[in-house]
């Protein structure tokens, strides 16, 4: 199957992505609402709610909007390159998570909706996050480390 018609058939089948879709097929969060299904050989992930994907999406969009200093950008011009959207991604969740009081970050997410509504309930509203903190957290992550190629 050729990357186009791969696409394509992608969104045909996922009309409404995960915009966490990195940070749930890293392994590293669940969510409720996710529901992970295999295409051809990979994977994706698709949102069964319509208010729960427009939560997250506005959320996803301020930290990126806030970690454009952090990521070392000056703006954002399209999406951003995979390794910076996994910190923004996973890193901001688990800033988010830390805020709230749960800091082991050496497990996984249990559930990405639920941390934003917790968020919601505390600090009220998406733009009034703490984001300087957030932003913190996704410089702070590493994602995977590259594995040396051998050389033969």
């Amino acid at each position: 199957m050729e990357e186009n018609e791969y696409r394509s058939f992608y969104h045909a089948i996922n009309q409404q992505r995960c915009v966490f879709e990195k940070t749930i097929l890293s392994r590293r969060a669940h969510c409720q609402y996710a529901h992970r299904f295999n295409l051809a050989d990979r994977e994706g992930v698709a949102c069964r709610e319509p208010q729960a994907a427009a939560l997250c999406q506005a959320t996803l969009t301020h930290m990126r909007d806030n970690a454009l200093f952090a990521l070392k950008l000056t703006r954002l011009d399209g999406p951003l390159p995979h390794a910076k959207e996994i910190k923004v991604q996973t890193g901001g969740l688990y800033g988010l998570q830390q805020l709230l009081g749960e800091s082991d970050i050496n497990k996984p997410i249990e559930n990405i909706f639920g941390l934003l509504q917790s968020a919601l309930e505390r600090y009220g509203e998406i733009p009034a996050l703490p984001y300087t903190e957030i932003a913190r957290s996704i410089v702070q992550f590493e994602g995977r480390t590259r594995r040396n190629k051998k050389s033969d």
